[in-house]
């Protein structure tokens, strides 16, 4: 049997409930419907962390974020951690990166046979020349189009406000990206080589400008604001709070009619539009998979790196991160027709880390032992079974911690040590507040609740933690470890837990 192509896309901050297969009241996502309505959808897929490059070192490592050590932006190179594309090549795959990468300097480029980063400053090869030398083509000079609204200068990077770009779909970021991965497949294909292909589509994080074609696809004066638009934000974070007070100034707003209420529905409009422009260019790719008689033999994921607020809770983006399931669950639809249970909606906790174990097995390559993420591949087949106890998002001073219906956020207590002095958390049963209104962790019949997930986040942080050396020694030789100075250690320099579990002699762990 021929090894099974990959394809994995990945889109920036998109809010897991923006999907029409979700009930969402809004969004058009036709072509990520049918990925689901043909593969598998994951109610409950966590993101190991609410920024960009962590996420993408959690995803392409498999590493939990605390063993990687990535928690802010970029960063210089990760020692010597694998790639999951680094891995595929190595064992026989040609291997391509292209779109927003943002990760650590060097470390997806030099894995990679084509590499494309088309945002500047998101990774060493940031700004594309080939996208770039496509934009000067068409005449389009801004060609960092996703950086802000040039008419307005400085004052408009990272914008939240919503207009239509100035290019049709086809001249976008997520056209061209399509193009360019399809062009990669079809020279794969052509040779007779397995592909290993991550896309990763750079909307709909702001700025929410997308093509007009995706703009015009709603009328804002009927578009509907999430239920926890307006409310009182009682026992809500003090840095959420701060953050919505801040959005309800409208100081942030470029367009006519200059307020908040205004502002977020053109906001919340140039959000949906951007979602809908990410669907397009799923459908192009799995169009040509289809066409070109490749969809048997390739897997397909569609994910993001984190959610967005989207107008949830008066916010506009994704800060403050760690509070809200709008970050932390992401969609993750999984696409390889007649292997997996069509249609089938998982319920289980599965993360982000989850990706390269599963890649691997459905490849029927070794485990990447760098790798902390689990097989969740007979949960494609339809079988029901807990994967994670818990699902974790991880800041460096605050935790997120998903389990059954409860979703609970952990702070030390010097985070919030004048507000709170004996100290703040955050916990919401997610049945009966699905919009997480109310905070449950300062009433007394949550106590039990609260021990509880304390203690499964201090079980999760110990067993789940890379030592770089233990006594005794552990782990036996494997084809992936190597030994250094009487220790058995992993590429990443770092021993595997599930080494340390093994161990007869408990004396000194």
């Amino acid at each position: 049997m021929k090894p099974p192509n990959i394809l994995f896309i990945l889109s920036d901050q998109h809010n897991a409930k923006f999907l029409g297969c979700r009930n969402h009241p809004d969004v058009k996502t036709p072509n990520m419907d049918r990925m689901a309505q043909e593969g598998v959808r994951f109610e409950n897929a966590i993101a190991q962390n609410p920024i960009c490059t962590p996420s993408r070192v959690s995803y392409l490592s498999g590493q939990y974020c605390h063993n990687h050590g990535y928690y802010g932006l970029s960063g210089p190179w990760p020692r010597g951690l694998p790639t999951l594309l680094g891995y595929f090549r190595r064992h026989g795959y040609t291997t391509a990166a292209m779109g927003k990468i943002h990760c650590p300097e060097y470390w997806v480029e030099d894995d990679c046979d084509v590499f494309h980063e088309v945002c500047q400053g998101g990774s060493i090869g940031g700004g594309s020349s080939a996208f770039a030398e496509f934009c000067r083509q068409i005449g389009h000079s801004d060609w960092q189009e996703h950086l802000g609204l040039p008419e307005f200068g400085g004052r408009a990077q990272q914008s939240m406000e919503g207009r239509p770009g100035p290019r049709a779909f086809e001249h976008t970021m997520e056209g061209w990206l399509s193009r360019t991965a399809i062009e990669f497949m079809r020279q794969a294909a052509k040779e007779q080589r397995p592909f290993c292909c991550h896309v990763s589509l750079p909307r709909p994080h702001q700025t929410t400008s997308p093509a007009p074609e995706f703009w015009n696809l709603y009328n804002e004066k009927k578009l509907r604001l999430p239920p926890n638009a307006d409310y009182a934000m009682t026992h809500q974070a003090p840095h959420l709070k701060a953050m919505a007070a801040f959005w309800r100034k409208g100081n942030w707003t470029l367009f006519e009619p200059r307020t908040f209420e205004a502002g977020r529905l053109r906001k919340l409009h140039g959000y949906l539009g951007a979602v809908s422009q990410v669907d397009q260019a799923v459908g192009q790719l799995l169009d040509f998979l289809r066409q070109d008689g490749l969809a048997e033999n390739t897997i397909v994921v569609y994910s993001s790196d984190h959610g967005d607020y989207a107008c949830e809770h008066g916010i506009m983006e994704k800060a403050p991160g760690i509070c809200h399931d709008a970050i932390t669950r992401v969609p993750a639809i999984w696409w390889w027709p007649g292997r997996f249970k069509a249609g089938h909606v998982a319920k289980e906790i599965v993360e982000a880390v989850d990706v390269s174990a599963t890649f691997c097995a459905l490849a029927g390559l070794p485990a990447m032992e760098t790798s902390d993420g689990r097989d969740i591949s007979r949960l494609l087949g339809g079988v029901n079974g807990e994967i994670h106890q818990i699902g974790v998002t991880e800041f460096a001073w605050s935790k997120s911690v998903r389990k059954g219906k409860y979703r609970f956020v952990y702070y030390p207590r010097g985070m919030f040590a004048a507000e709170y002095p004996d100290g703040f958390g955050e916990l919401y049963d997610l049945e009966a507040d699905p919009w997480e209104m109310n905070n449950l962790f300062f009433e007394a019949g949550a106590k039990s609740v609260v021990r509880e997930l304390q203690q499964d986040l201090m079980e999760w942080l110990i067993t789940t933690a890379r030592p770089v050396t233990v006594l005794p020694q552990a782990g036996q030789p494997t084809t992936q470890s190597r030994l250094r100075y009487r220790n058995r250690i992993n590429a990443d320099g770092k021993i595997h837990p599930d080494r340390i579990e093994e161990l007869d002699n408990k004396n000194y762990i």
